[in-house]
């Protein structure tokens, strides 16, 4: 018993901190709906010096309040499985899929200011669903599950489609995942 208590954090922290990043977003863009939207300046610029401001907070910012709620909607899921298992590393596998992402954008994405923190969601898709795979129990299996029903239709945000999304970014936080789950646990 004392071994699940060391590997898990309670319902309530994992609520507790998804809630926190997620209302931290909400209260960027709500501060930036005050200025006219203007911090949507500091997303990511591919292969500009200027743009590589962006790989720390491009994530915050979101063009309107659908495609913040949609985001976050997401997210608060996705960051609530990842914080509730200890042996996911939840600090050190955020980071790295919010600088990693942020730095593949900024890498090979097309000529535009790519913002929101769809990236993220992408990284911890794939980080939830590979790390499903490598690690032992049947705990991380079942996260990887629902991981699966809830967001199997996210693989099409992987193409270019649409010229509004970036899709550089959604590759770009998959690969993450898929490596930090492979460092991590492979």
């Amino acid at each position: 018993m004392k071994r699940i208590k060391a590997m898990a954090r309670t319902v309530g922290e994992a609520a507790q901190i998804s809630a926190v990043i997620v209302g931290i977003i909400f209260i960027v863009h709500l501060l930036n709906g005050m200025v006219g939207m203007q911090l949507n300046a500091f997303g990511i610029r591919p292969r500009t010096a200027v743009g590589l401001i962006g790989i720390v907070f491009s994530h915050f910012l979101h063009a309107n309040a659908a495609h913040v709620t949609a985001n976050c909607s997401a997210l608060i899921v996705l960051l609530f499985l990842l914080f509730l298992n200890r042996k996911y590393q939840a600090e050190e596998t955020l980071l790295l899929v919010w600088f990693g992402s942020g730095f593949g954008t900024w890498l090979i994405g097309r000529t535009s200011v790519h913002i929101g923190a769809s990236s993220i969601i992408y990284g911890l898709i794939v980080y939830l669903l590979a790390a499903g795979w490598w690690m032992k129990g049947w705990r991380p299996v079942v996260v990887a599950l629902v991981v699966l029903v809830l967001y199997a239709g996210a693989v099409f945000g992987l193409m270019p489609n649409d010229p509004r999304v970036s899709w550089e970014g959604h590759l770009s936080g998959a690969i993450v995942g898929f490596l930090v789950a492979r460092y991590q646990h492979g």
